[in-house]
């Protein structure tokens, strides 16, 4: 299938992902006033609109730090197998425990989950191939989906995007690309549901601000990996392996945004919510 037509189908908004009902943060964030604190009256839109933006940069860049060299160690995963898919699926459960244990956010860890199984339902309902044509890809993610509805792993959203965007062939710098988009969409699209900003708004800052945000900060976390030695045996064209390959690297996931899990973790503590997160 044409890369280009199975990135258009991935960016669709009405893919049944359960996006739509998270928002990262952004409704805890608002109800604790912190899109215009200490700002006049007379600014308010103005400045709500600036902390919108702010909103946007700042849950960017932990994302793209902490869940994109999950992403990316997933997608080689699966990109990678060839026939057998037991070692293939221990590097994925392996992955998904370690993503667990450095989301202290049990509102993230929640809506992480849920999208996460909500892609590889897509992929099994919708993507994969025929029982006609099997393929090892397909094999690996029943296995997964299996291993999680057994309580083995958990299916958090990074490792299965990454599983996904594979599994239909998609190159892993598009898959970081779009992944960081999706996020940045998601978040634009909560603020319009939570009336922050326009629709229009919203359009407008995907167009001049998130592009340069989104492309500055593959450049920077597109090389960096979770540090978990992979199964490299059967991955194409790849160079034997550094010395520092062999350790955990230094340059691995992290959040770097804690004012944002501070705040996220109380989206519970609100009376009213529109969100799960």
């Amino acid at each position: 299938m044409d890369e280009t037509f199975v990135l258009l189908l991935l960016a669709d908004s009405n893919l049944p992902t359960g996006s739509f009902v998270a928002s990262s943060g952004l409704e805890s964030y608002a109800t604790h006033g912190c899109l215009s604190i200490a700002a006049p009256d007379a600014n308010a839109a103005k400045t709500r609109t600036d902390g919108t933006l702010a909103f946007v940069r700042d849950s960017l860049h932990s994302y793209a730090h902490s869940a994109l060299p999950f992403v990316s160690d997933a997608h080689r995963v699966v990109f990678a197998v060839t026939d057998t898919v037991e070692q293939p699926l221990a590097s994925l459960i392996a992955l998904d425990a370690l993503y667990e244990a450095m989301t202290l956010n049990h509102v993230a860890r929640r809506a992480s989950t849920a999208q996460g199984v909500a892609l590889l339902t897509l992929y099994a309902k919708a993507f994969a191939p025929d029982s006609t044509s099997p393929s090892a890809a397909a094999s690996l993610v029943d296995n997964l989906k299996l291993a999680i509805r057994r309580g083995e792993t958990h299916g958090h959203l990074p490792v299965c995007f990454g599983v996904l965007t594979a599994a239909l062939g998609l190159s892993l710098a598009r898959t970081q690309h779009l992944a960081l988009f999706l996020h940045a969409r998601s978040l634009l699209s909560a603020a319009v549901r939570l009336n922050t900003i326009g629709p229009y708004l919203a359009q407008q800052l995907l167009l001049r601000h998130v592009s340069g945000m989104v492309d500055g900060l593959v450049l920077v976390c597109g090389p960096l990996r979770t540090g978990i030695k992979l199964d490299r045996r059967d991955e194409p064209n790849q160079d034997p392996p550094a010395v520092e390959d062999e350790v955990e690297s230094a340059d691995g996931p992290a959040t770097t945004w804690p004012l944002g899990e501070i705040i996220a973790i109380r989206h519970d503590l609100q009376h009213s919510r529109i969100f799960n997160s």
